[in-house]
């Protein structure tokens, strides 16, 4: 799982970012996790965002 994350993080955000500093590039980080935990879809969501996600798993069901 680690692994799966390290290269979603290289592919999808680090190769990406400007990096002129270590300054930036930590914000920069902070920002790509951010979206990462919030708005990414994840395969093992089936492909859906952690929150949407977490919007349906609390969200009543309709019979």
């Amino acid at each position: 799982m680690a692994e799966s994350f390290v290269k979603t993080m290289k592919r999808d955000y680090v190769s990406w970012m400007p990096k002129p500093d270590a300054r930036p590039a930590l914000q920069n980080l902070a920002i790509a996790f951010d979206h990462y935990n919030e708005s990414h879809p994840h395969n093992a969501l089936k492909y859906r965002s952690p929150r949407e996600f977490r919007q349906q798993a609390n969200s009543p069901t309709q019979a």
